[in-house]
């Protein structure tokens, strides 16, 4: 007989779906025992247990992310329902589609406050663009198809709720009695193109611009070579936001990374001096940084129109697939001849470059973070997989790692998820594992799921073509990025009580569980233990005592970021003395040099010169 599970777990794969994120439980007891059966037959899903449910929610968007597919994710009624929320957040604020599977009690104890009943779907209702509890089998199919083609068109996740009584019930075939719905497993195409005469539109502000710059985001994934046409055409500059990075190749000239307190100096210059601004599958929340309000003529390409015109006053909003639109788009776009605009653009990305390296190889008391990436990036294999978290690593990620094509990288976009590195490097190997996989993460990170994912890979990693696994752990014993963040936004003194991270040797820990662990210190030993690293075929961490007062100096030092910083440190910081010495080896432009004096470094609370 087949159930209502049986069922569910036969659709999604017509859905495309082969890998599910699960941690098991009484309240989805049901279903885990049709994916069990299903496996022993030779006929079901792969199945990855982590050690968390956040952390199969955050799997799943990982997924999504690098795979383009839905990611699914499956657990318990409450309280494992509620531990997958932050990952759902993640994919609804990044735009994935992701579908979690989430049991409940019977469907008699709804309302009648049974133990772990709870309404889940008030629970799921902000997160969700759809969510739908399961009542009786002929709804099924209906519920399951709307949840993942909803999830795929509106880029954001989809929850199915089953109640424990209902899993196990006898599947019906969904009939032509009234209320019945009869669905079909047939993704929707989203490759959506914007009407002709808005694309003639488009392509008349672009070819009556002079400085043209382009903003591309993660939405624009696997339209690289359609983006580069348009800059070619149209003599344009690329910035890439931060989960844009992997969409366009670090050798191109005039594409100058990133922008804002991650970025360089030459994206800065771009936003300064574009008059033409055109937005690709991005929505990037940083207005400060963005042209001012008329200096340019802007257009936006995105899926989401909810999320169009809306960081800056656009003229032209293209409602499209970014691949899809640029293709009808580059027809009516003409051949520029002046091509000075780029070139300006690339000479100053040379000497960013340059400036970047200088700041890797200063010395510090301890170990300089930046020269730990900027090695790195110079061994990346082909076709590597880079992740962070979100604290200085995404800072250090976003200075110094230059993905060439065909490589991948990514983070959680809402810089608020620091537990997202390790579930996201691990969902990327199971997606792709032939590939070298690199997490970078801080040691406060590590200790929040890092750690407990060295399990998860211990568990699977027999299962992986290739091996090699490395983590980066930035080891300085402190919440690093929240310290500066004290520190610049609010003029704060670090507040050891809530910062400091209780040290422990990592490397230690990685050998516990068979892995190789490398303890890096030294400078001058930062080269061999990645070349140790990437000649080890396995799994490998380098514990990289780092120090913790380098500071994550944006292209441009604003006065409030200044005043606040010198506040902070006449408050008593107790890191006052490193953080003065530190910041003024790396404020080495003279731009930056005019903001040490609002900084009053090199002064006592006085404002006397030190000695």
């Amino acid at each position: 007989m087949a159930t209502v599970s049986d069922f569910v777990i036969d659709r999604i794969q017509q859905w495309g779906v082969t890998r599910v994120f699960g941690f098991p439980g009484d309240g989805i007891g049901e279903f885990d025992g049709a994916l069990g059966k299903a496996e022993r037959k030779g006929e079901g899903l792969k199945y990855i247990r982590p050690t968390h449910e956040e952390i199969c929610s955050l799997m799943a968007t990982a997924h999504a992310k690098f795979t383009g597919e839905v990611g699914v994710c499956i657990a318990t009624s409450s309280p494992g329902a509620f531990h997958m929320l932050n990952g759902l957040y993640d994919a609804k604020m990044d735009n994935q589609p992701v579908v979690a599977i989430v049991g409940q009690q019977g469907l008699a104890s709804l309302g009648t406050f049974e133990q772990q009943e709870n309404n889940l779907e008030r629970t799921f209702a902000d997160v969700a663009c759809y969510v739908q509890t399961i009542v009786t089998p002929q709804q099924a199919q209906a519920v399951v198809d709307t949840a993942f083609r909803t999830a795929r068109t509106r880029l954001a996740p989809a929850v199915i709720i089953l109640p424990h009584d209902i899993q196990g019930m006898k599947m019906e075939d969904a009939g032509r009695e009234h209320w019945v719905s009869r669905s079909s497993a047939v993704a929707p195409s989203i490759h959506i193109t914007p009407p002709d005469d808005e694309l003639k539109k488009a392509a008349a502000i672009l070819n009556a611009g002079k400085k043209v710059a382009m903003i591309v985001g993660h939405g624009a994934n696997g339209a690289t070579d359609e983006v580069l046409e348009v800059a070619k055409l149209t003599g344009a500059g690329i910035i890439t936001a931060l989960r844009g990075k992997q969409v366009v190749p670090s050798d191109v000239p005039y594409h100058t990374q990133q922008l804002g307190l991650l970025g360089s100096g030459p994206s800065l210059t771009m936003m300064k001096d574009c008059d033409t601004l055109l937005l690709l599958g991005t929505n990037y929340p940083y207005a400060e940084f963005l042209p001012k309000t008329g200096q340019a003529r802007a257009i936006q390409v995105d899926l989401k129109p909810e999320q169009m015109g809306l960081r800056y006053p656009t003229e032209v909003n293209l409602w499209g697939d970014v691949k899809a639109t640029l293709t009808a788009l580059i027809p009516y776009l003409d051949a520029r001849t002046d091509l000075s605009f780029q070139k300006m653009l690339s000479d100053a990305m040379r000497d960013w470059d340059q400036e970047e390296q200088a700041q890797a190889e200063l010395e510090y008391e301890k170990l300089n973070p930046r020269l730990v990436y900027h090695e790195l990036n110079k061994r990346l294999p082909p076709q590597a997989i880079v992740t962070c978290d979100a604290g200085t690593t995404a800072d250090w990620y976003g200075h110094h790692i230059r993905l060439r094509r065909g490589m991948m990288g990514d983070l959680s976009g809402r810089l608020a998820t620091m537990l997202a590195a390790m579930p996201y490097a691990t969902a990327a190997k199971f997606a792709y594992s032939e590939r070298s996989v690199i997490c970078t993460i801080g040691d406060g990170a590590f200790q929040m799921l890092g750690m407990n994912e060295l399990i998860t890979i211990k568990k699977y990693i027999k299962d992986w073509e290739n091996p090699q696994f490395i983590v980066l752990v930035l080891h300085n014993d402190d919440l690093e990025q929240v310290s500066w963040e004290m520190r610049t936004e609010d003029g704060n003194p670090l507040w050891e009580t809530a910062q400091d991270v209780e040290t422990m040797d990592y490397a230690g820990y990685a050998e516990l569980l068979g892995f190789k662990g490398i303890r890096l210190k030294k400078g001058d030993d930062v080269g061999a233990a990645w070349d140790e690293a990437f000649a080890h075929r396995g799994v490998t961490l380098i514990d990289a005592y780092v120090s913790k007062n380098v500071p994550p100096i944006p292209a441009h030092i604003s006065a409030q970021y200044a005043v606040n910083t010198a506040k902070a440190l006449l408050k008593g910081d107790p890191e006052e003395g490193s953080v003065i010495v530190d910041s003024a080896k790396a404020l080495v432009t003279e731009g930056v040099e005019r903001a040490k004096g609002i900084l009053h470094i090199g002064q006592n609370k006085e404002g006397e010169r030190n000695k």
